[in-house]
This record gives structure tokens, sequence and C-alpha cells, in this order.
């Protein structure tokens, strides 16, 4: 089955494990390199067994880590061209055989699962969301940092048992706060961030195509909090006949603690 972890996730830092038999990845490295090794302890993975670190985008929040954990622990780091070109200068020297370039929406191989990374529309040189997928099909899926659903997540999110769905915000409480008015504008922009409206309304869809456990993700420390978007995404589910315990799980994520591990049977 396939295995998925948050180590972290939130505008101060981002780190997914992903696990099937004995192959471990991470996607992202944007928390301190020991808080990263500690966190996949607390489920009892060695981080000397992670076979590469995949990285969404070059904001810092996503690769703080990365080099560090690259050297120390010789880790190759996959990256899409323009991604890598964006984090070279900013993650120190990486071995040459520890950079593996990627192209979006192709389908890859890496021990016993395959990985698709797929483009996205956030305010990054190119960024990507990423579809893991064992030998018997089960599928799991993280996007955020993610403006609006465009055609492109929606086609590869649905159909995921796991989603990893990005809740960064409550409308007005960020239009109600003190970022700038450019920066409010940012975030809400199509190549921002996922409301927790937004959010909740494509859930719906994400459930009536098999989807069985969602993980809000990417919650911000100044414009949401947990329970509100829990709430947020419980009030629209119950409008549309869909009950939270019953026809989904749905859990949120914490911004600076690992999460539970959560395991996927087809």
């Amino acid at each position: 089955m396939l295995k998925y972890c948050s180590v972290g996730s939130g505008s101060s830092g981002n780190c997914h494990y992903v696990g099937y038999k004995d192959t471990n990845i991470l996607i992202d490295a944007g928390l301190s390199g020991k808080k990263i090794t500690n966190g996949l302890n607390d489920i009892d993975i060695d981080i000397k067994k992670v076979m590469g670190i995949f990285i969404t985008h070059e904001h810092i929040d996503h690769i703080k880590g990365v080099g560090v954990l690259s050297r120390r622990y010789d880790l190759p780091i996959f990256a899409n061209f323009k991604t890598w070109s964006a984090i070279k200068d900013k993650i120190g020297n990486i071995k040459e055989e520890n950079i593996l370039i990627f192209e979006n929406d192709n389908m890859y191989e890496i021990g016993d699962i395959a990985i698709k990374p797929f483009s996205i529309n956030h305010d990054a040189i190119d960024p990507v969301g990423f579809s893991v997928y064992s030998h018997n099909d089960e599928k799991i899926s993280i996007a955020t940092d993610i403006g609006h659903i465009s055609d492109n997540i929606r086609n590869n999110l649905l159909g995921s048992k796991l989603v990893v769905l990005e809740s960064n915000y409550d409308k007005e409480m960020l239009l109600m706060g003190s970022y700038t008015y450019a920066l409010k504008k940012r975030v809400m922009s199509n190549i921002g961030h996922l409301s927790n409206e937004e959010a909740a309304k494509f859930s719906v869809e994400l459930i009536k195509n098999g989807t069985e456990d969602i993980l809000l993700a990417h919650l911000s420390r100044e414009n949401n909090f947990p329970a509100l978007a829990y709430e947020t995404s419980n009030h629209i589910l119950t409008e549309n006949g869909i009950k939270i315990n019953k026809d989904i799980k749905l859990n949120v994520l914490k911004r600076d603690d690992t999460s539970n591990l959560f395991k996927v049977k087809k």
C-alpha cells in the first residue's frame, strides 16, 4: 500500500513523504535538514533509505533543506529544467550525478513507484504538483500553491484515493488582514493560492470521482486556522450530501508538526 506523511505544511516550510514497499521519496524539503530527519524518524523512516527529493517549485518554503540533505545523505534531486535553474544558486554545491531533470506531464519510475509531475498555476517559474502510483494502481496526489483548479490539475487529481489539497486562506480574513493590497491581490489571483471555499468546492468533485481521503494543506498562518478550514469544507460537503467519516475522511495538516502516517489501499 502507498503511504503518505506530512513533515510540515505551510508558508514556514513544506515536506511530504511518500512510500511504497522499499521505495521512499520526499516531495519538497522546505524545512531544516534536522527537522525533516526527525520528522521521518517519528514514522520510523530512516532518511538514509530515501531515494530522492522531488521539487515542486523554487520558493524557499519548498527548498530550504534540499541542499543539506542531498550533500549529507547523497540524495538525488529531481526538478524540471526551469526550476533547477532557479534553485541551483540557492542550495549550494550538488553532485552532478544527483541533479536529475524531469519534464512536466511525463510519467517516471523510481524503485517500486511511478510518479508524474504535472503543471500547476502559481507565481513560480515552472511549478508542478505530483501524482504517485503503486504497481497496484493505487494513486495519491499532492497539489498545493495552486491559484485555481485548471483543467490539467483537475485531470491529474481526479481518481486519486488520497489528495493533499491546498486550503490556504479564508477570504474575509485575508481582506481584513494586514497584507498590502498588492499582496492580497497576488494571493487571490489565478497564480496565487487556493482558498478554503475553493478547496471545499473542488473536494466535492474529488469525492464523486473516488477520493477517500482529503488532507487540507498549506494553511496560511496569518489568514487561516485549522478549525476554520475544516468547518468550511464540512459545511460545503454537507450541503452536497457528503458526510465526513462516512463518505470521506477529512484532515487538516499542521504547519509545524509531523502528521499521522496515512495508508492507501486499493
